[in-house]
């Protein structure tokens, strides 16, 4: 395997079950990844770590997903130089979900957080890809590989009318 350059971390082992989407198409893409839990609230020094030294690994963005009070992304993206994408997730202990999203969503200025839909980690993982896309030809090449692929599909199933 070759170096990794997404780090994928969520808040805690419940979160996997989501998380692993942008495992997959990153994957699928041919991007190579990390994956971890790191939790805000029960491991900071953890945190503090893992954010300030990510890019000096070799990570290029990091997804950061993360429920109820969600304030993972948001740490991250205070200590770390690198893009952060929020993942909001509806967790055992939400409200609907509009904690996650409205506390990755609402950062301050100066502190941005790229954020997707309630547990839209796939879609992470593609937002990924894109960023590194801009300076690796072959993943750009991958992404729109595959989404001419989603839009055949799309196509042949309007021909089965």
């Amino acid at each position: 395997m070759g170096q990794k350059i997404v780090s994928i971390v969520m808040g805690s082992d419940s979160d996997l079950p989501i998380m692993k989407e942008a495992a997959e198409i990153l994957q699928q893409l041919g991007v190579e990844y990390e994956m971890d839990i790191v939790s805000a609230h029960r491991t900071p020094k953890k945190l503090f770590e893992f954010a300030s030294q990510a890019h000096l690994r070799g990570i290029e963005v990091i997804i950061a997903g993360a429920g109820g009070a969600a304030h993972l992304p948001g740490m991250l993206a205070a200590i770390s130089p690198l893009p952060i994408i929020g993942v909001p997730i509806k967790s055992t202990n939400s409200i609907g979900g509009w904690d996650s999203i409205l506390s990755i969503l609402q950062m301050p200025g100066g502190v941005p957080v790229a954020t997707v839909a309630l547990n839209g980690a796939k879609n992470a993982g593609i937002l990924a890809a894109q960023i590194i896309s801009v300076f690796d030809k072959n993943i750009r090449k991958k992404i729109i590989e595959y989404k001419n692929a989603m839009q055949q599909k799309v196509l042949d199933k309007s021909l089965k009318k």
